[in-house]
């Protein structure tokens, strides 16, 4: 049975066209990140809000936006749908009348990571591909690693040698084929491209393929969904390869396109940690496209990413909708890590803790207003970090 209304895919820079039926990687002309492309006009007639109602629970609700044609193709452990949680006592400490936490630690892995690699996964299976590879601070080698074995298809994963045990233990677990690496995520994913040709592995690297983004995209229309298609004024989401809000704001065009909103937007923020804050840098110095951060240093492993390969998405969506990038210090992150949980009882991770001092930071700034709707992520569950907590 076919569902996908995809086309083909377009270089998100130079806006090349290419092949969706082949396997491809970043753009074969500029070497930047591909998006998937849909017939919205066709997803339209089977794809709608009254159908909604009627469908499965999991992401794959959505399927006509999503690559994956077969739906025997499709890989999947029940992921999306996560709540969106209202926060008024939490908003009320910060002076946020309308707060709303998007916990997503209830997708399987317990991470957003779920969403990305399930689409991705499922998608390699129906490109014929069987072994796949990709550095991770943790989460998503966590989420590769289990979709690849629900899929039959090998996984090589290179992580940080200070990744939470956690991650390590689970990836390994799950049979993938795990080497941990002296440095950063981006000596992880050196080695990767150094060994995918002789190996022959494909890279999922955040956005180095197209459809990790096509999974984290759901967020978007869940959020859409539960807030009764009338976005919020502000989302902050935690900011490491940004794949979740280059997504979110690619879902918000597709559903003007078919009609279901209008062309409102919420003023994107993108948080990050001040030990590794590429994107914050880049947007107050203007530039279209961050410069390697140095000495990249945070507690927050997902946040740990000194060079993002989507970095002009992420900042022009930060432009486009008239939002901001924030950076907070890891004793802040971790505060707000115990604030979601003291005062709204969410575990949440790291990165999650993040977008508490930034809502504080801008509430006192008046950038947000103690009437905006403001929806914070947190990612993952932050039982997956106890070594961090209990340092």
């Amino acid at each position: 049975m076919t569902y996908s209304s995809l086309t083909h895919l377009e270089c998100g820079a130079c806006g090349a066209e290419h092949d969706a039926a082949r396997v491809q990687g970043l753009c074969t002309h500029c070497g930047k990140p591909l998006l998937a492309r849909y017939d919205l006009k066709a997803a339209g007639e089977t794809l709608t809000i009254e159908s909604l109602r009627a469908r499965r629970s999991d992401l794959w609700r959505y399927a006509e936006v999503l690559p994956v044609a077969d739906v025997a193709n499709i890989v999947s452990l029940g992921e999306g749908s996560t709540p969106l949680v209202p926060a008024p006592r939490l908003g009320a400490e910060l002076g946020c009348e309308a707060l709303y936490i998007k916990d997503e630690s209830g997708n399987p892995t317990q991470s957003f990571k779920a969403r990305g690699m399930a689409v991705a996964v499922s998608r390699a299976k129906e490109l014929g591909i069987s072994k796949l590879a990709a550095p991770s601070a943790g989460n998503a080698g966590g989420a590769l690693a289990a979709y690849a074995a629900r899929a039959g298809i090998e996984a090589y994963l290179f992580m940080p040698r200070d990744t939470p045990r956690a991650n390590v233990i689970e990836t390994t677990f799950t049979g993938a084929h795990v080497r941990l690496v002296d440095g950063l995520i981006t000596a992880c994913g050196a080695e990767v491209a150094r060994g995918k040709d002789t190996e022959g592995w494909f890279d999922v690297s955040t956005l180095k393929e197209p459809y990790r983004v096509e999974g984290k995209k759901t967020l978007g229309y869940e959020l859409a969904e539960q807030l009764g298609w009338i976005l919020p004024d502000v989302i902050l989401y935690p900011t490491g390869g940004g794949t979740g809000l280059i997504g979110m704001w690619k879902a918000f065009a597709e559903m003007e396109q078919l009609g279901w909103i209008g062309s409102e937007r919420p003023r994107m923020v993108s948080v990050q940690a001040d030990g590794c804050a590429p994107i914050v840098t880049a947007f107050e110095s203007g530039a279209r496209f961050a410069d390697e951060f140095p000495n990249a240093a945070t507690i927050a492993s997902g946040l740990r990413v000194p060079k993002a390969i989507g970095d002009f998405l992420i900042l022009d969506a930060l432009r486009e909708s008239g939002g901001t990038a924030v950076a907070v210090s890891d004793a802040e992150l971790i505060q707000g890590a115990r604030d979601i949980a003291r005062l709204e009882g969410i575990f949440a991770c790291p990165e999650g803790g993040a977008c508490v001092p930034a809502v504080r930071h801008l509430i006192a700034t008046g950038a947000i207003k103690s009437a905006d709707r403001v929806v914070i992520f947190n990612t993952a569950a932050g039982v997956k970090y106890l070594d961090t907590y209990t340092q």
